[in-house]
């Protein structure tokens, strides 16, 4: 059986990284965009399911030729997913992938140092 690593043994290179306050603060960033724009996706889809369930005369409601409510929200569900990920696509690039760069230009530069290159 495994015994657990000593107390007084060197954190994995990986745990040095977790800790870090680059690594906590590119966290923070991402869950701040992920959570808020995730719960405002499922509410608007919630929304979609609810009214079509219960609102069925506002969803037959014909808003030119044979389109009607149902069909102009459900292709607005396909135009706010790919809206949603050409907003993260571009918060990425400007929020989360410089840091993230440095993070793992630093932990390279640290693993060549410690192996000796």
């Amino acid at each position: 059986m495994d015994s657990p690593p000593a107390a007084d043994s060197a954190p994995a290179p990986g745990q040095l990284i977790e800790d870090s306050a680059e690594f906590i603060a590119l966290r923070k960033t991402f869950r701040g965009f992920v959570f808020p724009v995730t719960a405002g996706f499922l509410l608007w889809y919630l929304l979609y399911v609810l009214l079509s369930s219960y609102a069925p005369a506002f969803m037959g409601i014909k808003l030119f030729g044979h389109v009607n409510m149902a069909l102009a929200l459900g292709l607005l569900q396909f135009a706010s997913t790919f809206a949603i990920a050409a907003w993260y696509a571009r918060f990425a690039d400007r929020r989360l992938d410089p840091p993230a760069t440095a993070i793992r230009e630093r932990a390279t530069a640290v693993n060549s140092l410690e192996a000796g290159e």
